[in-house]
C-alpha cells in the first residue's frame, strides 16, 4: 500500500481528471459539477480555488497527515454547499429567500448574492467530488464512505433546522418549528462529536472497513459505540 505523501501536482492532476469525468455522468452531483467545464473562466476560477484548498493537504509530510487534512477539507466543503441545498430542498417563498440571503450575505444585492451562491455551489461540488476521488483512489481512505456521508446528512439536518427557525414568521410557523429549535443544540453536539470521531479514525481500506463501520441514520440520534463512544 502506498505510504508516502503525494505531491501537490499529483493531487491537482487527479482532481482535474475527476472533474473532467463529470461531463460523461448523469449523477446529480456530476451534472452540477460539470458546469465548471462550460466556460474557460469558470474552470480557471475553480482550478485556482481548488489549488488553494489542496495546499494544506500537500503541505503534510506524511500520508497520514494528508488523510486527516483532506477530511478537514471535506467538512468545509459540506458546510459550503448547505445554503444552496436548503434552497433546492425547501423552495422558500421569494420573501423568505431574500431574508435568508440577508442572513448570510448581509446587505449585498439579492440578485448578485444568488448568482454568487450558485457559482460557489458548482465549484464546491466539483471540489467535493475531487476530494472523494483523492480519498478513495489515491489515499484509500474509507472515511469518505459511510462516515462522511452520514456527517453530510446530519449537517443537512442541522442546517435545515437552523434556517427553518430563522425564517419562521407567523405564530403558526413558530409553533411548528419549536421542537426543532429545542433540538438544535443536540444536533450541533452530534455534529461536533461525529467530526472529532472521523478525524480520529485510522486510515482504513475496504478490507478492514467492517471494523469501523458506523450505522446509517434511522431517525434517532444514537451512534455506534465503535465510532462515537458510549454516550
Amino acid at each position: 500500500m502506498h505510504a508516502h505523501a503525494y505531491k501537490h501536482s499529483r493531487l491537482m492532476e487527479e482532481s482535474e481528471l475527476r472533474v473532467g469525468m463529470t461531463a460523461h455522468s448523469l449523477a446529480p452531483a456530476d451534472v452540477a459539477a460539470s458546469r465548471v467545464l462550460e466556460r474557460r473562466d469558470i474552470y480557471r476560477r475553480w482550478e485556482a480555488e481548488h489549488n488553494r484548498l489542496l495546499r494544506p493537504v500537500s503541505a503534510q509530510a506524511q500520508l497520514t497527515g494528508q488523510v486527516i487534512a483532506l477530511r478537514g477539507t471535506a467538512f468545509s466543503l459540506v458546510h459550503r454547499r448547505a445554503l444552496f441545498e436548503y434552497l433546492r430542498d425547501r423552495r422558500p417563498s421569494a420573501a423568505k429567500r431574500q431574508k435568508l440571503f440577508a442572513l448570510f450575505y448581509g446587505c449585498r444585492d439579492f440578485t448578485n448574492a444568488v448568482l454568487a451562491e450558485h457559482g460557489s455551489f458548482v465549484r464546491v461540488t466539483s471540489s467535493y467530488l475531487a476530494a472523494q476521488h483523492l480519498a478513495e483512489h489515491l489515499m484509500e481512505d474509507c472515511a469518505f464512505a459511510e462516515p462522511l456521508q452520514m456527517y453530510e446528512e446530519w449537517y443537512t439536518e442541522y442546517f435545515h433546522a437552523y434556517c427553518d427557525v430563522e425564517l419562521a414568521e407567523t405564530e403558526e410557523e413558530k409553533n411548528a418549528i419549536a421542537p426543532l429549535e429545542a433540538l438544535r443544540p443536540l444536533l450541533k453536539h452530534r455534529l461536533n462529536e461525529a467530526r472529532q470521531a472521523i478525524l480520529a479514525m485510522p486510515r482504513t481500506t475496504a478490507q478492514d472497513w467492517r471494523e469501523v463501520r458506523i450505522r446509517k441514520p434511522n431517525g434517532d440520534t444514537q451512534r455506534m459505540k465503535t465510532i462515537f463512544g458510549r454516550g
